[in-house]
């Protein structure tokens, strides 16, 4: 298993510039054609045009496009160039398609005719640290026809053809020659179709491809190409690569600035969701997520997983932590699987792993629909989840429901039943869920990326949202941040604590925290009348308003 791990500025790797003979190593490389022979040799064909990408010289750079385009279809031209005066050095250059622009009209009798279409596909590279030059503009889109399969002859093709000559000896036949130097990720090339190019009458074994990510088209270098920029305009950007010893990539992971800054406030209750797995999404998308001081959601890390089993969780969990530079949360929270809880007591062996209450009560109908009196069930069920306070009282209804119905032998049940101590809210009285986990009947949990990721959400559709969902999340939050610093708030008790914290909790906590002081400081007495097995009966007496006097009022509350 190889890690590629990027937690600095972009590291490319430098491949290996191809000989004269053809046959040189390296981690880029095209299809050459043999136009006599029609034989094909394939080679890996070269990435896209990525802001980001770097070269040690500007014919580089050029050579690059150059080849991109001859693999596309169309022919290039440096269309623009700026220089500094005094030392008469290039700095900056735009390379444009070949039909970029129009020619300008000529006087002749017999004018050519006019043969570009303004087409606006370039790149435009500058130089950086007065040595190398990167990418720092692109456009790939066409507004005419290219293929690769179309014949036509370029001028900055023919460029490529005459130096391969000149760097063979004249004995040997020349095709086409690609040069270039290529300053990337080493695994990229493994990445493009999701696995590596091996074949089996080479004697090696292929890989499992069931346990890779699945990348269609475009989806490799969509998912390279949101890193790179990432990298450039976030220097604290942190991702992580793991590739299968054959090539292909199986786990991705990656977490912004502002996701690592928040866990230093937020790291109390982390839940883990893994819903795009568990419903089989086509985009295997794993998020960390905490809670921020207004109750909202916020995103600590997330990543593309190859397959749900201990492994790879494990890998992604390590992943994390490391991101975290290994400080460990409190309590994490999951779905209820099994591999899950493997990694979970592997990975985080000092956190409280709890399940998910809504994610259990939320499968009640697939579980256990089927069954006569279904809706009896799930009513006592409910019961005993939510309307317990003491553990004697949950135990109690669980056996009754359990007996009543003859379920004594539902796997499911007894799964749920040996793992209460970690999903049932009486269980879990001195667990700090920050307001995580809805505790109560018909309350609904979101996910982070809800409304931005469906069933057949490809890669490259996601990465394209994540800008867009996260900038509407940090706006709800500045928006939160604004409405409490402009916010009085009403005291509704004499208690100190409840001026002090007024001062210190934001709007949306201290509303939930007023609400729970106000119930407990009008109650300022209570007695036990009676108890009758599980029933206890007291007296509350309970301070009230009256036309605007104050009096005391006794209640019977069991």
């Amino acid at each position: 298993m190889e890690e590629v791990c990027l937690n600095s500025e972009p590291v490319f790797d430098m491949v290996d510039e191809y000989e004269g003979d053809g046959e040189g190593e390296g981690d880029c490389s095209a299809v050459e054609h043999d136009d006599e022979t029609g034989s094909k040799h394939s080679k890996k064909e070269p990435p896209l045009p990525t802001i980001g990408l770097e070269f040690d010289s500007f014919d580089e750079a050029y050579d690059f496009y150059n080849i991109y385009a001859k693999e596309q279809g169309f022919g290039i031209r440096v269309s623009n160039s700026w220089f500094r005066t005094k030392k008469k050095e290039r700095y900056r250059a735009k390379l444009s398609c070949s039909s970029a622009g129009f020619k300008k009209k000529s006087e002749a009798n017999n004018p050519r005719p006019e043969t570009r279409t303004g087409c606006p596909a370039m790149v435009v590279i500058r130089l950086v640290d007065s040595k190398r030059w990167r990418i720092v503009e692109v456009e790939l889109e066409h507004n005419h026809q290219v293929s690769p399969q179309i014949k036509r002859f370029y001028k900055s093709h023919k460029k490529m053809i005459l130096a391969a000559r000149k760097a063979r000896p004249p004995t040997e036949p020349v095709t086409e020659i690609h040069t270039i130097k290529l300053y990337r990720t080493a695994a990229m090339d493994a990445v493009s179709n999701g696995f590596s190019n091996v074949s089996e009458r080479e004697g090696i074994h292929q890989p499992d491809h069931s346990k890779h990510l699945e990348l269609k088209e475009g989806d490799a270098y969509a998912v390279y190409n949101f890193f790179c920029r990432m990298k450039l305009t976030n220097p604290n950007f942190f991702y992580l690569m793991d590739f299968d010893d054959d090539g292909p990539l199986k786990n991705v992971f990656w977490a912004d600035a502002r996701s690592r800054a928040a866990y230093g406030y937020f790291s109390d209750t982390v839940a883990i969701d893994t819903t795009c797995l568990t419903n089989k999404y086509e985009l295997p998308l794993i998020s960390f997520v905490g809670v921020n001081h207004h109750g909202q959601s916020v995103l600590l890390g997330c990543g593309f997983l190859g397959h749900k089993s201990v492994e790879y969780f494990v890998w992604i969990f390590r992943a994390w932590l490391k991101c975290m530079l290994g400080h460990q949360p409190q309590v994490i929270v999951t779905d209820q699987c099994k591999s899950l809880q493997i990694a979970v007591s592997e990975v985080f062996p000092k956190a409280r792993h709890c399940f998910c209450l809504w994610y259990i009560m939320q499968r009640v109908p697939e579980k256990l629909g089927g069954l006569r009196g279904f809706e009896e069930i799930k009513r006592q069920l409910n019961k005993a989840v939510y309307n317990s306070l003491k553990i004697i009282e949950f135990e109690t209804s669980w056996t009754e429901m359990i007996k009543k119905h003859g379920l004594g032998d539902n796997k499911w049940l007894q799964t749920l039943y040996e793992e209460r101590k970690q999903w049932v809210p009486v269980y879990l009285k001195d667990t700090f869920f920050a307001g995580m986990i809805p505790i109560r009947e018909n309350k609904s949990l979101n996910a982070f990326f809800d409304g931005y990721v469906h069933k057949h959400t490809s890669f490259k559709e996601f990465v394209d949202k994540y800008d867009l969902a996260l900038y509407r999340k940090h706006l709800k939050e500045a928006t939160a941040d604004v409405q409490s610093k402009n916010s009085s708030f009403e005291l509704k008790t004499r208690c100190n604590f409840e001026v002090q914290l007024s001062k210190a909790y934001t709007k949306e906590i201290f509303d939930k925290f007023q609400s729970e002081v106000e119930g407990m400081y009008s109650c300022f007495n209570t007695r036990q009348v009676t108890a009758n097995g599980p029933i206890i009966t007291y007296i509350v007496k309970e301070r009230v308003e009256i036309e605007g006097n104050e009096k005391e009022a006794c209640f019977e509350r069991s």
